[in-house]
């Protein structure tokens, strides 16, 4: 498990020197820090696991690509070292849709600050004009995804083939609360997933659809048909599991569900986004080392979802993101780089 300054020596180690030899990369990046667990605090070192050391950063579009419109909207990744450089073109807009993921660069400790630009430091000071109350979905999206592991991979080996199935459609179902934030409106009677008698030879039921929509976006059935049909792949992918594997990634995905939903309360509540969780450290890391049990896990998933519903519902957040400050700020950022030296 490393401190800061081996963290420090390591991104100014020859290993990461694509940071400082990539043609876009270099002397744009305007904030580099950690991501994953060592961002949020939950870095574990055992014999059976040790955290990996993930970083994530922003770098500034060129000053060719803004007098030409043509501005790079694509993350620079390494993937041997978990490490993923956002352009600023893409960070903008992934914010002002509250990824959680992107939105947790912004709220990293100080000390995980490695690079910080003034205008680094101008988006981390304005992180508030990117939050609204699309966070409910976002956030609460993510989690319903952690949960649907887990309950998928908790009731596979115990449930019948009929149970099964009507599992399935339950986590379906939460999969769709969150469709609201994505796709086009619709009603029971437009989609409505049901269990029915099944004429297959391996199941006595399954789940079937009824589709009544006149004039939807083409795009937009696509797009529910993708996340639907991948909660059935996610479960039935779980025929051939690693019981210890799988029993470390499952505790994994209990602490991610739980912290999401704090996280997302928080902001909700107007509290701004803190990454690093260091009031709910010790809870988050005895669920990841399994000093809870999974009934245990799930009525703390309880407690916490109605903590996060009533945020949700009673919160005084923007239903949508300031778009004219994080426009003014875009313009400012970008004015920099016309101005000053950054290469063409």
């Amino acid at each position: 498990m490393m401190n800061i300054q081996q963290m420090k020596d390591k991104i100014n180690s020859s290993e990461y020197n694509f940071l400082r030899n990539d043609n876009k990369l270099k002397n744009n990046i305007i904030l580099l820090t950690t991501g994953g667990s060592y961002a949020y605090g939950t870095n574990i070192d055992t014999s059976e696991h040790t955290s990996d050391f993930d970083v994530r950063g922003i770098f500034l579009n060129s000053k060719k690509e803004l007098l030409t419109m043509n501005c790079y909207d694509k993350p620079i990744e390494n993937r041997d070292l978990d490490c993923v450089i956002y352009p600023l073109k893409q960070i903008i807009t992934l914010l002002s849709n509250v990824n959680p993921n992107i939105l947790e660069i912004l709220g990293t400790k100080e000390e995980h600050l490695f690079i910080c630009t003034k205008e680094g430091r101008l988006l981390r000071d304005n992180t508030n004009i990117f939050l609204s109350k699309k966070v409910y979905a976002s956030f609460g999206g993510y989690a319903i995804a952690q949960l649907r592991r887990l309950q998928n991979a908790l009731a596979r080996d115990s449930y019948p083939q009929a149970q099964k199935e009507k599992h399935i459609l339950g986590s379906i179902e939460k999969q769709m609360l969150s469709f609201i934030d994505r796709y086009k409106e619709f009603t029971e009677n437009d989609l409505n997933l049901y269990i029915s008698e099944s004429d297959k030879e391996s199941y006595d039921y399954e789940i079937f659809i009824d589709i009544n929509l006149k004039h939807y976006p083409l795009r937009d059935l696509k797009g529910m048909y993708g996340e639907m049909t991948q909660v059935v792949n996610d479960y039935d992918c779980l025929n051939h599991r690693n019981s210890k594997k799988d029993q470390i990634h499952l505790l994994k995905h209990s602490m991610h569900l739980i912290r999401l939903l704090i996280t997302g309360t928080e902001i909700l509540e107007g509290k701004g986004i803190t990454t690093y969780r260091e009031k709910d450290k010790d809870l988050l890391l005895d669920i990841r080392n399994g000093r809870y049990s999974y009934e245990e896990i799930f009525e703390m998933v309880d407690e916490y979802d109605k903590k996060f519903k009533y945020a949700g519902e009673n919160s005084s957040l923007p239903v949508k993101p300031d778009y004219d400050k994080i426009n003014q700020l875009v313009i400012k950022i970008n004015q920099e780089v016309i101005n000053n030296t950054y290469e063409i």
